[in-house]
């Protein structure tokens, strides 16, 4: 399965319940846990890409609902870095199964594991094949952009009954990251100006085999590499009868929905570039499982002014508008994308039907 969030421009993730579950609100919720994790750690340069793909990431342990999952990128010595000096143009985690007892690696020197082949479970969204498969994701807007969920609603994970006997779920963090240390043009080294990079011809055809820097020549300039790594909190509490799951579905505007007269073919679009000064970029989506919705969000880069769902009389379900920075500080870089605002409808309000196209 080749794992494309390259097309991570224009993305809304909402997460629904089911329309038949029932629920009552609680006198008070269970307690929430928390804890702090740091990936392994990654080496970047002035005018180089981070591009990584780490299996088997620290997790809570057993069946526990997930209530919040927050990123954030920092050097060896735990210093926030701003967005303009390393960019953060995307991360994503998604689940995967493997045989107990293997491992991902092809290190032919790790003999601890034999090799075991990972089966990833998407979300439930409707891009095709391995195009924004991904639980949780965000971009250079993760700081600013809250992820919690309402109680008593959470993200299950680690149910046994879901894991096929002699298999175990784990977790995939994948990352771009850009540094744009001494680029005279920072926007365009983010936005992936193509027309801008030393790239071959046919880069988008041979993208794992390509070697060297993608990004504006930095003449000139020199500044030392940088350790870094991200650091991601997760909140959640243990599974229990009252706690309510929820399904994760990231619509993309780029996905062109086509039908063959028996089936529904979706075409999310991993690669897209405009010359347009103001492009507005529309889809229609059929949501096969509809629910009541609990939680929205748009991601974008920098220069959106807003994200919308619109249900299919038009009703607007949700509009995620950006966070523009206006100071130094990680965070608040200035004119940089650093948050999107997020909905909660009021619980039980917002119905999506089997079915029902978005738009």
């Amino acid at each position: 399965m080749r794992l494309i969030s390259k097309s991570f421009i224009f993305s809304l993730s909402i997460l629904v319940m089911l329309s038949s579950t029932t629920y009552s609100q609680l006198r008070s919720p269970k307690v929430i846990q928390s804890t702090t994790y740091l990936s392994k750690e990654f080496e970047v340069g002035p005018g180089e890409v981070a591009a990584k793909q780490m299996f088997d990431i620290e997790f809570p342990k057993g069946h526990v609902g997930i209530k919040s999952f927050d990123v954030d990128l920092v050097d060896e010595h735990g210093n926030f870095i701003p967005l303009y000096e390393t960019y953060i143009h995307h991360w994503y985690i998604l689940k995967y199964i493997i045989k107990k007892n293997t491992s991902v690696s092809h290190d032919p020197n790790d003999h601890t594991k034999p090799y075991g082949e990972p089966i990833f479970k998407r979300n439930d969204g409707t891009c095709n094949n391995g195009i924004l498969p991904h639980q949780w994701g965000s971009g250079g807007e993760t700081r600013g952009t809250i992820t919690k969920l309402p109680y008593p609603f959470a993200v299950g994970i680690g149910n046994p009954a879901n894991i096929t006997e002699g298999w175990e779920e784990k977790w995939l963090l994948g990352l771009l990251l850009i540094d744009t240390r001494g680029a005279k043009n920072k926007k365009i080294c983010i936005q992936c100006r193509c027309d801008q990079f030393n790239l071959p011809e046919i880069f988008y055809n041979v993208t794992f085999g390509f070697h060297g820097k993608v990004t504006p020549e930095y003449k000139g300039f020199q500044a030392p590499r940088k350790n870094l790594a991200i650091r991601y909190n997760i909140t959640w509490v243990n599974w229990d009868q009252h706690q309510i799951p929820v399904r994760f579905y990231l619509l993309d505007v780029t996905d062109r929905v086509r039908t063959n007269g028996s089936e529904i073919i979706h075409d999310c679009q991993s690669l897209q570039f405009q010359k347009i000064i103001v492009h507005v970029q529309k889809a229609s989506i059929p949501m096969e499982k509809g629910g009541y919705l609990i939680y929205a969000s748009g991601h974008a880069h920098t220069g959106i002014v807003d994200a919308t769902l619109y249900g299919q009389d038009g009703r607007t379900l949700c509009t995620s508008t950006p966070t523009y920075g206006t100071g130094k500080e990680a965070g608040n870089a200035k004119g940089y994308l650093v948050g999107m605002s997020v909905c909660y409808p009021k619980l039980g309000s917002t119905k999506i039907d089997d079915g029902e196209t978005m738009r």
